[in-house]
């Protein structure tokens, strides 16, 4: 039971963690960074760099989803535009959750200390709201290890064992999983930072691990959709795009899991790798669809 809730402490501190940065970001750059995605209409590219670019900052596609389908209920900018920012802030995500499965743990208490100190110095001021973005890094960084820590002891009971082979057999129950857990969460950066971890630590199959991701994913298109259901229509077409580009892509991608499986593995080597290079290639996937 300690163990467990060891693990809960992890994942959640791991979900504040992303949380402190998304809005420390929002508060330090808020206002530019509605301005980068309104000037992005001009063409498809520019929507596509400016999603990635906003993204990878939150943190949170779901975020940048608010912050576009708001343009489009006031008519500021075209849906085909939107949905290019779109494309590029599930990039964002994955370019972020690329970055945060290298071994950073060393940076983990540096941010920590900075971050506090500067947030009690000078609470109210730009420079406080950047010690929260640093502490919201460190927390994730920490929470990293701490799941890796807490999995692997975990792993060893049977009911556990009983569950992850359960897991193994289904694709669909996979997916369904992933997605429940991003929207939980708020955030499918932490669940596919999370599932690369366990996968790293030989807690979760590799094909789980992807099945997860694929569902982490639709996840965060759910999430984007459930967040807007009382906005005008208008409003709701950016989100609701963007879930059919997710269902299109996984639909694409589920038959060829076993393929990334059979060549991409024995290339990479790294499992955590493996995992967080598949969440990026399904979503270059989904931008060229």
């Amino acid at each position: 039971m300690t163990h467990l809730l060891n693990l809960l402490a992890a994942i959640a501190l791991l979900v504040w963690g992303t949380h402190l940065v998304r809005t420390g970001i929002l508060r330090v750059l808020g206002a530019n960074l509605r301005n980068v995605l309104a000037q992005s209409v001009s063409s498809r590219f520019r929507a596509v760099v400016s999603g990635i670019g906003v993204t990878a900052l939150v943190q949170s596609s779901t975020a940048t989803a608010l912050i576009v389908a708001a343009f489009v209920g006031q008519g500021l900018m075209a849906l085909p535009a939107a949905l290019a920012v779109m494309l590029g802030a599930d990039i964002g995500t994955s370019l972020i959750a690329v970055l945060f499965s290298r071994d950073l743990s060393w940076l983990s208490p540096l941010f920590i200390f900075v971050g506090v100190v500067m947030f009690i110095a000078r609470q109210s001021t730009t420079v406080g709201r950047v010690g929260r973005i640093l502490i919201g890094l460190g927390l994730m960084l920490l929470a990293l290890s701490l799941v890796t820590v807490s999995a692997n002891v975990l792993t060893q009971a049977p009911a556990v064992k009983a569950l992850l082979a359960s897991l193994g057999s289904d694709l669909l129950l996979e997916i369904t999983v992933g997605a429940l857990l991003a929207v939980l969460s708020y955030s499918s950066l932490a669940i596919v930072l999370l599932t690369a971890t366990l996968a790293g630590s030989s807690v979760i199959p590799m094909d789980v691990a992807l099945g997860l991701v694929l569902g982490a994913n639709l996840g965060s298109g759910v999430l984007a959709v459930l967040t807007t259901l009382s906005a005008n229509m208008e409003t709701r077409q950016v989100p609701l795009g963007n879930l059919v580009f997710k269902l299109l892509g996984i639909a694409i991608a589920a038959p060829l899991l076993n393929l990334w499986l059979q060549h991409a593995h024995p290339l990479l080597g790294d499992v955590a790798t493996v995992v967080v290079l598949f969440h990026l290639s399904f979503n270059l996937m989904a931008g060229l669809l």
